[in-house]
């Protein structure tokens, strides 16, 4: 007969996972025992955050689910932050953690066990869509897998699942496949409404974000695009849905005046997976358009639209292009120009020439993050992972390690300070051999708040960092590095991605951050809504 652990394993098989991120633990050492020759690769890692991170990265870049393994209480404890950032992003995570054995739990009392939490799962609460605890070995399998099931399901994010120690090192009967592993893609008929507003729209735009990136709406979205002659904006999750040189793609930020002027001249926005968030919105500064027509699988939370079709946006636009007037309208506005002409753009070009159309850029909360998450070219859907949901500094290189295994070259874009979060998982790189190239800005601090100092003649406080020297540190882990200028950047990035393994380039800049951060919001004085 299996163990629980075994059984664990087998739910992750029958999920399609097949990698993991995680980090030992006296109460999770039964599940670790059993992944050798499981087909799924348990990936070691130096810190339980960085677990939830990887995942997340894996997850955002694949589409599948991500799956972060820790012990319990303070290991559990320490993937939180990962978690919420996965939440807001609306990433498919499975956080699985052990809790102190059953025959030595009290409910609502504290005994002193060692690692023990008086309600562990509340950890999770606010950051998950749904929290499992397994009470009974023989009903392991039947949850993990129908958590797993829930986490991939719209709308996606990530559940936590809590196994006391005991159960997986019990023995249970041999688990029963479950039917049905593929969730249910909803489909709601287009109204003829919709259609109506569609057709009579003479400046329509389309706003596009992860839900159509999730739905693999990309040819969809370009097709349906060319049909109206609409402009497409994307939010960061709708990154890659077009082309970078399609001529309906707007390659700039929603934040950029530019982008901004053609949302204000349109007469209906159709939004497509989007839940026009604050960041995207300048803090939903962003006007009412006259009709707003949205596409998903969720209501939208911030402006009640005219029109909301349920649904799935590959199956919805599927329709769409269907019942709408045959022939290719002209396009009602030409495309911008582009990028703002200062100096962060050389910086961009260098990343960019170096960067194949399927790389996936995994970009920090910091200011070179910030201008490549706005302006990057990104070849590719699922080619930008951005912290934009919590914002959570130090997500970048944790994350990337994940991305890594996506199959797809993959770059952190860090600065000095974020990339210290988690610096000590240059050990995993170095021994789990992850090919992931980390460029990192190293401007001496916190970049962004020492611009919000200075850009009202302020002194910084608490911005300035004595960095180390990174090009040591990552020597000291068996770790590739260099210390390169933005000329330089090019060739080295280039090598760093053909080498299949990880390396590290520094690059010493102070860079300003663009518009599309909110001190910079070119609608920041219009009156929020």
């Amino acid at each position: 007969m299996p163990t629980g652990g075994e059984v664990l394993v087998a739910a992750l098989r029958a999920l399609d996972v097949d990698v993991a991120f995680g980090l030992p633990g006296v109460h999770n050492l039964a599940a670790w025992k059993a992944f050798p020759g499981s087909g799924v690769r348990l990936v070691g890692v130096r810190h339980e955050q960085t677990a939830g991170y990887a995942a997340d990265g894996y997850a955002r870049a694949t589409g599948r689910l991500g799956v972060a393994l820790t012990t319990t209480g303070p290991g559990a404890a320490n993937v939180v932050a990962a978690t919420g950032e996965a939440w807001a992003c609306h990433s498919p995570l499975l956080v699985i953690a052990t809790d102190i054995p059953t025959t030595v739990r009290r409910a609502g009392v504290y005994r002193g066990v060692l690692h023990e939490t008086t309600d562990q799962a509340s950890f999770f609460r606010p950051v998950t869509k749904a929290v499992v605890r397994v009470d009974d070995a023989s009903t392991l399998y039947e949850q993990v897998v129908l958590a797993g099931r829930a986490a991939l399901r719209a709308p996606r994010r990530p559940v936590y699942v809590e196994i006391p120690t005991d159960l997986l090192s019990a023995h249970v009967a041999e688990p029963v496949q479950l039917l049905d592993a593929t969730p249910a893609v909803h489909v709601s008929a287009v109204p003829d409404e919709v259609i109506g507003l569609l057709s009579a729209a003479v400046r329509p735009l389309i706003w596009a974000g992860g839900g159509a990136t999730a739905s693999g709406a990309g040819p969809f979205v370009e097709a349906l695009a060319e049909l109206l002659g609409a402009p497409v904006l994307t939010s960061y999750g709708g990154r890659g849905l077009l082309p970078p040189d399609h001529p309906c793609l707007v390659p700039l930020p929603p934040h950029a005046p530019e982008a901004g002027a053609l949302w204000d001249a349109a007469d209906l926005v159709l939004v497509l997976g989007s839940d026009l968030d604050a960041m995207n919105t300048q803090g939903f500064r962003q006007p009412r358009p006259p009709v707003l027509v949205v596409v998903d699988l969720v209501e939208a939370v911030n402006d009640r639209p005219d029109a909301w079709v349920r649904g799935d946006v590959l199956a919805v636009l599927g329709e769409l292009l269907g019942r709408l007037p045959a022939g290719r309208r002209a396009p009602w506005a030409v495309r911008p120009s582009g990028r703002p002409r200062v100096r962060e753009v050389a910086f961009l070009e260098a990343l960019e020439s170096a960067l194949p159309p399927d790389a996936v850029v995994v970009a920090d909360m910091c200011v070179p993050g910030y201008w490549f998450g706005g302006y990057g070219r990104v070849g590719q859907p699922r080619g930008l992972a951005y912290p934009v949901g919590w914002g959570t500094l130090g997500f970048g290189f944790p994350a990337a390690l994940g991305a890594s295994l996506s199959g797809r070259p993959t770059l952190a874009l860090v600065g000095d300070g974020g990339f210290l979060f988690a610096c000590g998982d240059l050990a995993t790189a170095a021994q789990e051999r992850l090919p992931v190239t980390v460029v990192l800005v190293d401007d001496g601090g916190y970049g962004m708040l020492r611009y919000d100092f200075t850009k009202d003649g302020e002194e910084p406080v608490g911005t300035e960092l004595e960095p180390p020297d990174f090009v040591a540190l990552a020597a000291a882990f068996r770790v590739d590095a260099r210390e390169v200028t933005t000329s330089g950047l090019a060739d080295a990035l280039a090598a760093g991605l053909a080498s299949g393994r990880p390396n590290v380039i520094v690059v010493r800049e102070r860079f300003d951050p663009p518009p599309n951060t909110s001190p910079n919001w070119y609608r920041a004085r219009t009156a929020s809504r």
